[in-house]
This record gives C-alpha cells, structure tokens and sequence, in this order.
C-alpha cells in the first residue's frame, strides 16, 4: 500500500539523501499528541554546535518518523542516541511506547500490527501471517528510500520468509 500523497508533505525541503528513521508505536495517535513537543525537541537539536534540521511526520497513524540532511553525511552517534531518547520520552508523555527494535511491523486487514518476533511462527502456523503480508521496513536509511514506495514488501520477500521457508505470491513484485 502506498502512502497518502500528502503523508510526505512535511519532507518536501529535504533532499532523498537525508538520514531516516522510522520507530513504531504500539498504538495508534493522531499528531496533535505528539507535535507540540516533538516539535520543540527537535527545533532544538544540536550537538556540539551543530544546529540539526529535521521534520517529522505520522505515517498510518503509527510509524513516526523522522528525517534530517545534515546526519547522513555527519552522522553524531551521540546526536542521533539524544534524539532518540528524546523521542522515547515524548512518547511516554503521551502515554505511548515505541515497538523494541526485534518487533515486527506488519499491516494486517485490521491495521498496522506490531508483533513480537518470538510470535511469528505462531502467527503464521494460524494464517494470521502469510507470504503476502505486507512488513514494514523500519530500517530504512534515507528518506530517498522511503519516497520511492520501499516501505513495505510481502512478507515472503523478507528475511522472515527465508527463515520460515515462506515465499511471496507471484505477481506482487518481490
């Protein structure tokens, strides 16, 4: 599925080069619970006078993410680790939590899904997962991949259908 043509708008000054990160929620909010710290969090961003320019959007209401041009030439782990804890914080605030780095972010008839990976096989022994199902690519590294549609791919392109020997449908492109 694609994402609604406005969902990138606030990305619209950055270059495809610029550094990604995408975090899950564990619930589904709205980005008026989340802009107006967010948003100061981030307008502040420095590290070692280097003065950050970053955006952020709502993606399907549960993928956060974030994007900033700067750090993806000049990466600053301790930079990137104060955003994150920053962010971390934010959501806590908000009364939300962000899915734990080996969660697996699927999109189910339901919605967007975050299941622990340990549940996996079980989810597809009971057909709640399959070949088909679109997984969310929370490791992508640029916002240049996440414009060009690669944010989801069928589950049996990914590394859990080489685990659990599961392979996409024919004809979905994987």
């Amino acid at each position: 599925m694609s994402l609604p043509a406005d969902a990138l708008a606030p990305f619209n000054d950055l270059p495809d080069g610029a550094r990604l990160w995408l975090m899950a929620l564990d619930q589904a909010t709205d980005t008026a619970s989340l802009a107006p710290e967010l948003e100061a969090t981030l307008a502040k961003w420095r590290h070692k006078g280097q003065q950050y320019h970053a955006a952020w959007t709502l993606l399907h209401g549960r993928i956060l993410a974030i994007a900033e041009p700067t750090l993806a030439e000049q990466p600053s782990g301790c930079a990137i680790d104060g955003m994150l804890r920053s962010v971390h914080r934010i959501a806590e605030a908000a009364g939300l939590a962000l899915a734990q780095d080996q969660d697996v972010v699927v999109r189910l008839a339901s919605g967007i899904r975050v299941l622990p990976r340990a549940d996996l096989e079980a989810r597809l022994a009971d057909g709640t997962l399959d070949g088909a199902t679109p997984v969310l690519d929370l490791a992508l590294y640029t916002l240049g991949d996440l414009r060009q549609g690669r944010l989801e791919k069928p589950l049996g392109a990914t590394w859990i259908g080489r685990k659990y020997k599961v392979q996409a449908p024919a004809g979905t492109g994987a």
